[in-house]
């Protein structure tokens, strides 16, 4: 979840009405790691607040690791490892987190002084990727820091690095100019046993929104900036909780789940666009704990920034699922007829992540004949979903501006 991830530390000065990074120099007070599993969780304790920078990067001996650029760090450390992390080291004005499988930095927090917490909190979360696209990631990283106009220094902990790099005095997360990764999730409506609204001279719902989704994978997929996921990628029933789940999982910057309306009259046509309504949005705290759609925060937060954090993300949520529908609908327009009051509010299930921006999009109405007929070819659905492609384009590229000062 990119932009929540660059949301989420943003939020954090803000809950706590800081906003200053300090010039001195920090000390390192301890590195901490939690985690089990692939799911890894480094805190990096500093007197100051560190505006540090993070990077991937394939080893001359095999290795990967991420490595975490702070102002200065003077005391040689090193520790063992948990989760996806074998072991770290600090050297120079770097900690070196190898890892023993290929991961990315899938999130990033920093948190100020509060409670028992005494000293500023770096945080990172680590999530496992495929070894090509962590490769492709780390080769982006130092052609990245190779253009940054400072003198290169070797760290000795970079000495086994593929290619030397910069250090970057620029933040990695949401600096301009720099091209993003976004995570979308699509989610084919019904499925299995659901076959959902039966289309006029034939044909089934739960047919159409698998095609239509296919087609936008492959759609977003010729973008090297798009990571797509099928909630469901043949004729299966997926649970709704699971739905919902399984895109949090994937870490998605977006959930489009995409269904086919039915009306009493044939007359009826045209697309429609929802997002979570007021009356859903008093589902999200009870849905969210009943499936464990917890907001990551630190150990040590108090009660009182734990909810103002949690309080700004939904609230951040919702109105990006707003600015996507509202980036969605000119696109539509374009494509084929949309329904008057286009925008609606719903309290659907598939709406409730309390962190994914997520909209329920009715790609026409399969009781009218020309909207049946469209979006049962393959022609008619390739239009539409081109037109959710350029929505989705459009809605990233204003993320992407919002986030380069940040």
């Amino acid at each position: 979840m990119a932009f929540l991830a660059r949301f989420l530390r943003f939020c954090a000065v803000l809950a706590t009405g800081l906003g200053i990074i300090f010039p001195a120099a920090a000390e390192l007070v301890s590195v901490r790691l939690a985690g089990d599993g692939a799911p890894t969780r480094v805190t990096v304790e500093t007197t100051l607040e560190e505006a540090a920078d993070a990077f991937l990067t394939d080893r001359a001996d095999g290795s990967r690791a991420v490595i975490v650029r702070l102002a200065e760090v003077d005391l040689p450390q090193t520790g063992k490892g948990t989760g996806g992390v074998t072991r770290w080291q600090a050297e120079g004005q770097s900690l070196i987190f190898v890892l023993d499988r290929p991961m990315t930095v899938a999130r990033i927090l920093r948190l100020p002084p509060s409670g028992s917490a005494k000293n500023h909190r770096l945080i990172l979360d680590l999530e496992e990727v495929s070894p090509a696209r962590f490769s492709v990631r780390a080769r982006k990283d130092a052609k990245r820091f190779a253009k940054i106009s400072e003198p290169i220094v070797q760290d000795a902990a970079l000495a086994g690095a593929a290619e030397p790099v910069k250090p970057a005095r620029k933040p990695l997360f949401g600096a301009k100019g720099k091209p993003k990764t976004f995570t979308v999730v699509i989610d084919p409506g019904h499925g299995g046993k659901d076959p959902g609204a039966l289309a006029l001279a034939g044909g089934k719902e739960k047919d159409i929104t698998l095609a239509a989704a296919k087609t936008l994978k492959s759609l977003l997929e010729s973008d090297a900036r798009y990571t797509v996921h099928l909630t469901r990628d043949e004729d299966t029933y997926v649970e709704l909780e699971d739905r919902v789940t399984r895109a949090r999982d994937w870490g998605a910057d977006l959930f489009i789940s995409l269904h086919a309306d039915a009306a009493g009259s044939a007359s009826v046509a045209g697309a429609s666009v929802y997002t979570i309504s007021a009356r859903g949005e008093k589902r999200v705290d009870k849905e969210a704990g009943r499936n464990k759609w917890t907001i990551p925060k630190e150990d040590g937060t108090t009660e009182e920034v734990s909810g103002i954090l949690e309080d700004l993300v939904k609230r951040e949520t919702k109105t990006r699922s707003a600015e996507f529908a509202e980036a969605l609908l000119p696109e539509l327009g374009k494509a084929g007829p949309v329904l008057r009051g286009t925008h609606r509010n719903a309290g659907f299930y598939v709406l409730l992540a309390p962190d994914v921006p997520a909209v329920l999009l009715e790609m026409g109405f399969l009781t009218n004949k020309e909207d049946a007929e469209r979006l049962k070819s393959a022609s008619g659905r390739k239009a539409s979903m081109n037109a959710v492609r350029k929505g989705i384009d459009t809605f990233f590229d204003k993320q992407e501006v919002r986030f380069a000062s940040n």
